[in-house]
């Protein structure tokens, strides 16, 4: 069903822009009518042929499709925003009739340069965030504790083993003593995933390396995440917690971006919390929880990603209406939480304006955050 509603909006779009853009007098004297819809349909067999094309059978050339249809998606839609709002301007081409064709040009001038800026950010390595934290129950000899969190990175077609091999350099020359991976790992397209598992056991850590569930990993009603993730010596805390050690526990649950409200997450997340010991309590979930449903659990930090940052512009603004935690940090009753905005991409490998990143987060308590917290 959403590959349905994908080709439906992609072939809305594309028929949107390419009819505006033969009204641009600049494009109406040098390219031909026949020649525009041409290439209109070129770029729309290429969208629908990565959509076919499977990784597993083609390898290199779906990859290259994938990058093709997905970056010509997020062209698309960047087109058609920044036309959108030469429509509203122009009341679409009833005001300023004279001026409203060479408007729409500009549009699609500016619309391109969008594109262009944000397929390099969308291409750049993921910059390393730093963040401190003080957990008032974590004992001082944990003071200093490095927890490295990867989130989003949609392991696929697009982004394949050379790229997670590149990820995994940047976090271990970051000396975690843990490492936590905050949910779509993989993209959930299907078998080829199962390649990753040798790669990921590049990833180490004193304390372990530990994963929770996001909504990539059940897509297809895909079952074998777990095994893939035991395979790669990954350990999946499944609404569950485990003790890194005494005073340290890392809490996890599967992903709930379909039930941020306290009546559906409140149970999972006692459930997850039942019987933890003593100590400072970090919480694992893919997509940011709402304050009133993690407040007052007794947890000091919460690890998150799920939104991308919004990823392309103007996306962010109706992010933010669904997860008030939308990225960065955000401290509230004597707690924090860091919503990453993805080490990865979905879909177009594009991005404004902010890079992708990596989660670098100290942890600190006992005698210094006592020292601080008097001081």
């Amino acid at each position: 069903m959403f590959g349905v509603i994908l080709v439906v909006v992609v072939t809305l779009m594309q028929g949107y822009v390419f009819w505006r853009a033969a009204s641009v007098p600049f494009v109406a004297r040098h390219v031909s009518r026949r020649n525009l819809f041409g290439l209109g349909i070129a770029l729309w067999m290429l969208f629908m042929l990565a959509r076919i094309v499977h990784p597993e059978d083609t390898g290199a050339i779906a990859a290259l499709l994938e990058f093709i249809g997905m970056n010509w998606l997020g062209m698309l839609f960047l087109l058609s925003a920044c036309l959108l709002a030469v429509e509203i301007a122009t009341g679409f081409g009833f005001l300023l009739k004279k001026s409203a064709p060479t408007l729409r040009g500009v549009a699609l001038a500016v619309g391109g340069v969008l594109s262009a800026l944000a397929l390099v950010q969308g291409l750049r390595a993921p910059v390393v965030q730093s963040y401190d934290v003080y957990l008032d129950a974590l004992p001082a000899k944990l003071d200093g504790t490095v927890v490295v969190a990867l989130s989003d990175m949609h392991l696929g077609a697009m982004l394949g083993e050379r790229w997670l091999e590149a990820r995994i350099e940047q976090v271990q020359a970051e000396r975690p003593d843990v490492v936590v991976l905050l949910g779509d790992v993989f993209e959930g397209h299907g078998p080829p995933e199962q390649k990753f598992h040798v790669t990921l056991r590049g990833l180490s850590a004193p304390l372990g390396v530990w994963a929770v569930l996001g909504n990539h990993e059940s897509y297809g009603g895909r079952t074998d995440i777990p095994a893939l993730f035991e395979k790669a010596g990954v350990r999946l805390l499944d609404n569950a917690w485990a003790e890194l050690r005494p005073g340290l526990v890392l809490v996890g649950v599967d992903d709930l971006a379909f039930r941020n409200n306290p009546a559906q997450a409140g149970p999972v997340l006692a459930k997850a919390l039942a019987g933890r010991p003593v100590g400072a309590a970090v919480l694992l979930s893919h997509a940011p929880l709402s304050p009133d449903i993690i407040s007052g659990k007794g947890m000091g930090l919460m690890l998150s990603g799920h939104t991308h940052g919004g990823q392309l512009w103007p996306f962010g603004y109706l992010v933010r209406k669904r997860y008030p935690l939308f990225a960065g940090r955000y401290d509230f009753d004597g707690m924090a939480a860091l919503v990453s905005r993805g080490t990865g991409t979905w879909g177009p490998r594009m991005r404004l304006w902010r890079p992708a990143e990596i989660l670098r987060v100290t942890l600190h308590g006992g005698a210094k955050a006592a020292q601080d917290a008097g001081g």
